[in-house]
């Protein structure tokens, strides 16, 4: 807001367009409502039209999602999504993003998005069980990179370590396209019982509006709209923009909500995410149907002479608005100052469907909830694939003659940045607090038990973040739904079955055709694929115009996927167990399937082809034996094949937290490139471990489920042996795995 302006001026185009909106949007307004908007109004309409807060320009797309399934208690719409695990008991999870504040200020930005997404489950009733993150970043030479990196993973470890929530898994991956635009993906998850779920909902008239939590200050104003804009040479001028975190408040918050909501005298609840009071307050409304009168003097300042523009507006953090009994106000209170927080009646529920705004006893806004909500308008933007769509997709990866030197390629990829450990990041995040983690980082997917005092059988609950950037680049559809089926691979590895998915779709401007394209595309994969799995999506997030003076990050459609396994002391991991255990690859490796892979484009420096075919019966086949044999205690570990191919999982099987274990390993059946048999990226392939004693009743289950076995190994040695392919040193291959961020982490 320019200097000269006052929060009650009334607003002028040259006003509305500096605030994001469209002089339609302006235009329409003002017809709408049959006069001028202040700049108290501007303001909270900008917020609430942008892209962060009203996917204006997804919608259309996204109400295509598969959202219902028999375990779906709350799909999209709230702040978390609600699935049932049986028991009475249900998990709330979401996956959320961070990424224009994470570039800007990377500590504050990341730990942000971590508060952020832990108020967005515990707002829901539940308390937080866990925490992983997807991080995106530019190449190792970039200059930024280091920076960005260390210091984001500083805030994500600094903020879930001092709230005592495990982080125990995430996704790191690197390109050029990110270089301007990092990624930085929170998510959680939380326990509730089924019958105790708060919604974000205004209801009740005469019923409290409490306002709970840290003091508004000036900080995060513009925060939504900051986020729904392309990076320009004044990147840096918007770190005013971005929150500071404080997790120790956010500690108490997060108790004090829990302790109120056991009275029953809750009606509902959202947390001051994007947007702040205003995202909260409109929306509660209009889900309720209902009016809500704010006293904005009353709310909590920590700086002084503000307004209530920057009061409306602000972004500070560790806050929460509760709609509460009007008899029992008090009683909430009272909790609320035992645990030192601020609270304060702000406002009450009304008749009508307006949000009133008043300051010191002067009324200073009258708006329609829905308005600003749900009836904020829907872009249907045209659509265009790039001029390279067909050459990139259709490139015949065969044609790309094969490495001489396939040790050295596997030693190569095995030290490479993106295949590389993620033990430097993670060692900074406590995932063992709580004692509930059963599978930590560093395995296919994280497990974490649910912990059941009556001594019966504890439920583990899986979950996994994964994307394929350069699949989506070359073919967006195919490579969101390769990307959930390499999420579903990982939820069956550790033997649980998927449950339910959170999406965060992060992509370029959506007013490119080209960049429209890859995001209806890349939701019509999802849909797809989410429908052939029978996984429903019951939350999310979209995260555009990711990019920088007008090149756009590669599509990255992030998929939470969230899974069951009814007896968490069946889980396996990923490393070999014993010398002389017996190793099976399942399923077939087609060594053609080069396209798109981490081999081709570090080996060739391509970044195209022809994708791996998704074959959905093979794959659910598959992981139904896997799960099967899992659930028989038949299995000691195992890993699904997917970046990288076959010789970096395998190598990956060997790397044992506490001990190292070489492998010879023989392959049946094959008769294609060798390069492909070792690095090709075909789907629907786990590898097994089992002692000898097993392998009889494996090799019958696997038979009659029509699976097939493409190589035999046994566990030990001082090599990794794909026998007749390539051979590396166990030892030299550790050190290279292990240290291939040494460089990047500060």
């Amino acid at each position: 807001m320019a200097e000269a302006k006052k929060w009650s001026d009334t607003a002028t185009l040259d006003d509305a367009l500096q605030h994001g909106l469209t002089a339609e949007e302006f235009k329409n307004l003002g017809e709408l409502l049959g006069r001028g908007l202040n700049m108290v109004e501007l303001g909270v309409c900008a917020a609430l039209y942008s892209e962060h807060c009203s996917y204006k320009s997804t919608k259309v797309h996204l109400r295509n999602l598969p959202t219902e399934g028999e375990r779906v208690i709350q799909g999209p719409g709230e702040n978390a999504g609600v699935v049932d695990i049986g028991d009475g008991l249900a998990v709330a999870f979401k996956v959320e993003s961070h990424n224009h504040p994470s570039f800007i200020e990377p500590y504050q930005g990341a730990a942000t998005g971590v508060g952020g997404i832990l108020r967005d489950v515990f707002t829901m009733g539940a308390r937080p069980l866990a925490l992983m993150n997807a991080l995106r970043f530019g190449t190792a030479d970039n200059s930024r990179t280091s920076y960005l990196l260390s210091r984001a993973v500083s805030g994500i470890g600094g903020y879930g370590n001092c709230m005592g929530i495990p982080t125990v898994g995430g996704e790191l991956w690197f390109h050029e396209t990110y270089s301007g635009n990092c990624l930085v993906n929170a998510f959680c998850i939380g326990l509730v019982a089924k019958n105790k779920i708060f919604l974000g909902r205004a209801a009740g008239v005469g019923n409290a509006i409490i306002y709970l939590g840290s003091k508004t200050g000036r900080d995060g104003i513009h925060g939504a709209t900051m986020a729904s804009e392309e990076f320009n040479d004044d990147s840096d001028e918007k770190r005013p923009t971005v929150q500071v975190g404080d997790p120790f408040t956010e500690k108490l918050l997060l108790e004090a909500c829990l302790e109120v909501m056991e009275t029953g005298a809750v009606v509902g609840i959202q947390d001051m995410g994007a947007a702040g009071l205003t995202s909260s307050t409109y929306e509660m409304a209009d889900r309720a149907g209902t009016g809500v009168r704010l006293h904005l003097d009353r709310v909590p300042q920590r700086e002084t002479n503000m307004n209530p523009y920057e009061i409306m507006l602000s972004e500070s953090q560790e806050r929460m608005l509760l709609v509460v009994e009007k008899k029992r106000v008090a009683e909430v209170l009272r909790i609320c100052e035992r645990w030192e927080l601020d609270a304060v009646q702000i406002g009450e529920v009304i008749e009508g469907k307006n949000v009133e705004l008043y300051w010191h006893q002067e009324l200073v806004s009258s708006l329609a909830a829905s308005l600003l909500t749900s009836s904020v308008p829907q872009y249907r933007w045209p659509e265009k694939a790039p001029v390279d769509y067909e050459q990139r997709s259709q490139f015949d990866p065969t044609t790309i003659p094969e490495a001489e030197d396939l040790n050295a390629v596997w030693l190569s990829l095995l030290g490479s940045i993106n295949l590389c450990s993620r033990r430097p990041v993670f060692s900074q995040y406590d995932s063992t607090v709580r004692s509930n983690t059963v599978v930590h980082p560093g395995g296919d997917a994280a497990v974490v038990r649910v912990k059941n005092p009556g001594g019966k059988r504890e439920k583990g609950i899986a979950m996994t973040l994964d994307c394929n950037s350069r699949y989506c680049s070359i073919d967006p559809r195919q490579g969101a739904a390769l990307s959930l089926a390499e999420a579903c691979r990982n939820i069956t590895a550790v033997g649980a079955t998927p449950i339910g998915i959170s999406d965060n779709l992060n992509f370029g401007s959506p007013e490119r055709p080209e960049g429209m394209w890859q995001i209806a595309e890349a939701v019509r994969g999802l849909c797809d694929a989410a429908r052939a799995f029978e996984v429903p999506v019951v939350s999310g997030n979209v995260s555009l115009y990711n990019e920088t003076k007008g090149k756009p990050i590669y599509p990255t459609p992030l998929l939470a996927v969230v899974g069951l396994i009814e007896d968490a002391s069946k889980v396996v991991g990923i490393n070999f167990q014993n010398d002389g255990d017996v190793v099976l690859v399942l399923g077939a490796t087609n060594g053609d399937e080069l396209g798109g892979s981490e081999y081709l484009a570090q080996y060739a420096g391509v970044e195209k082809g022809r994708l791996p075919e998704l074959k959905y019966a093979e794959e659910i086949k598959t992981a139904k034996t896997v799960r099967d044999l899992i659930d028989r205690r038949l299995l000691r570990s195992c890993h699904d094949v997917s970046s990288g191919g076959l010789a970096i999982a395998l190598a990956e099987c060997c790397f044992g937290t506490y001990s190292k274990r070489g492998c010879q390993l023989a392959v049946e059946n094959y008769a294609g490139r060798k390069d492909g048999l070792l690095f090709a990226e075909s789907g629907a392939r786990y590898i097994v471990s089992c002692s000898a004693e097993n392998e009889k009743k494996i090799r019958t289950r696997l038979a009659e489920a029509s699976v097939a076995i493409s190589a035999v190994g046994k566990v030990g040695g001082s090599n990794i042996d794909i026998k007749g392919f390539a051979t590396i040193e166990l030892e030299r291959a550790y050190c290279a795995w292990s240290e291939g961020l040494s460089g990047l982490m500060r």
